[in-house]
């Protein structure tokens, strides 16, 4: 019996015990524990890794003496009992993030959290020394949640081997769905971690179309058992979000209800109940103005809205009708490849993040530049090449000063998009648009100071004098520029 181990509030408390190696341990084998604190009980499935090593994760969220008893359907490993110690937090763990507000996110301590993603579907993927680079460019950025799959990818510029798989085999060989390789996930943990030593969210994908392995096919019962692992193993990190799919709708071996039972499964088996949401494919041409091929968001069991779609005027009417944080997790790539979503300038994707601040929503970067390596940080990381992410860290900077922002009574007509909260602040980005003037009308009875803010540039510039009720301020014709307008405190 193990006895008051010390854990950190929203930390990883971890069980390793040995048991059976004979058989198939991950289909024969039911593992699991029960986590007491009072009158409460979470209950947590635990998982093999090999070598005869079975493993129970629990992450702690309230502080005090935690005990457990597991069970399973081999003797010596049910019936085994302890207790932990749950410690106050490090300082910069504020544990897993959560929905806050209706249309945003907050960490549980109550921090708010503004996701400035990035995507890099398989940088978990490449060589040792890539993974590395793509990490230190990581450091170096404004980007706090990162969109990466748990299967290797199969498209252009991505057909190398990788070295390891989730399950047993190879393509030449075939591979063994009902046997997972631990060598594979503890390397999968470790980047997790290594994300979270940054403060990055690992939004991770857990089915996607593209795939020359048959992990896009595999029967329900394949399905649901890779859920339940993945659950098992990971649902203990703070920093993971669920993307049940990317471009789910081109899954043509999966219907919408496999989609319902996936979100139910993994409900069931995460007992931290983190972020969950899935992605669609976007074809302007098909799908300009129809979501008809979406899956509905509005089911309970979808936390937030991951869209792919490249016009954040858009993000207006989202939040009205799904009522839910929208995150445009793909609205084209900066670069110059030869897909027509991988070749947009940095100036417009920089407009895409600010029209989808300025709407309340939220907004996830992508970089696609040719390059004599082939190495692309859409898919493999690596170096960051683009000139927005700089200037997405100067928008960050200021969406963080400042609060969570949302649907506002004052109207700054057409071609701009606003957000704010009524009275205190608002913040209006005019995009393309580039007015010499604007005549606002600001409530009357309240004093507010403005900034200029040229986005392209990076800088602010306070405008002289306050404002209130129906006023003039002047602009200097200019695209790509804001008006951060905040109530003059007294």
């Amino acid at each position: 019996m193990a006895h008051n181990i010390e854990t950190e509030r929203w930390g990883r408390f971890e069980l390793r015990t040995s048991g059976p190696s004979g058989g198939n341990p991950y289909a024969d084998v039911r593992f699991s524990a029960k986590f007491r604190y009072g009158n409460r009980t979470v209950d947590v499935s635990g998982f093999y890794d090999g070598d005869g090593h079975y493993v129970i994760r629990f992450m702690p969220d309230t502080t005090g003496e935690w005990t457990f008893e597991t069970d399973s359907n081999m003797p010596e490993l049910a019936g085994i009992r302890g207790s932990l110690i749950c410690t106050e937090p490090s300082a910069r763990n504020h544990g897993p993030v959560g929905v806050d507000r209706i249309h945003h996110f907050a960490y549980a301590d109550g921090t708010p959290f503004h996701p400035f993603g990035t995507t890099s579907y398989v940088w978990n993927h490449q060589p040792e020394q890539l993974q590395e680079q793509t990490l230190q460019s990581l450091s170096k950025s404004a980007f706090n949640k990162i969109r990466m799959c748990v299967f290797p990818k199969h498209y252009d510029y991505n057909h190398a081997e990788p070295e390891r798989f989730p399950f047993e085999g190879s393509l030449a060989q075939g591979f063994d769905f009902s046997r997972f390789d631990p060598s594979y996930w503890r390397k999968l943990e470790s980047q997790i971690e290594a994300l979270q030593g940054l403060g990055i969210e690992a939004d991770l994908i857990l089915f996607h179309p593209y795939d020359r392995w048959g992990f896009a096919k595999m029967s329900a019962e394949e399905d649901d058992r890779y859920l339940r692992y993945l659950m098992a193993r990971l649902s203990s990190f703070r920093n993971v979000w669920w993307s049940l799919a990317n471009e789910f709708d081109l899954m043509h071996a999966k219907t919408m209800q496999d989609w319902d039972r996936f979100f139910r499964v993994i409900q069931e088996n995460d007992a931290n109940q983190h972020l969950r949401s899935i992605h669609n494919w976007h074809h302007p041409g098909l799908h300009y103005t129809s979501n008809a091929h979406w899956y509905d968001h509005g089911k309970p069991w979808v936390t937030h809205v991951s869209i792919q779609h490249h016009d954040l005027h858009f993000v207006t009417d989202w939040r009205k009708l799904y009522r839910k944080p929208i995150v445009v997790d793909e609205c084209r790539y900066e670069g110059d490849l030869n897909h027509g979503w991988g070749n947009i300038t940095g100036q417009k994707m920089l407009a895409c993040f600010w029209e989808g601040a300025a709407r309340g929503g939220y907004v996830t970067h992508g970089e696609t530049f040719l390059n004599p390596e082939n190495v692309i940080w859409w898919s493999h990381g690596g170096k960051l090449r683009g000139e927005s992410p700089a200037r997405i860290q100067f928008l960050r900077s200021i969406m963080e000063a400042g609060p969570q922002l949302g649907e506002t009574a004052v109207d700054f007509e057409w071609d701009a998009a606003s957000a704010g909260v009524d009275g205190e602040y608002y913040l209006v980005y005019f995009g393309e648009s580039r007015p010499g003037y604007r005549i606002l009308n600001l409530p009357e009875g309240v004093t507010f100071t403005v900034d200029l803010i040229d986005t392209w540039e990076m800088k602010v510039t306070k405008l002289p004098g306050e404002y209130a009720g129906t006023c003039r301020v002047d602009l200097p014709g200019k695209a790509y520029q804001a008006l951060r307008i905040q109530k003059v405190k007294k």
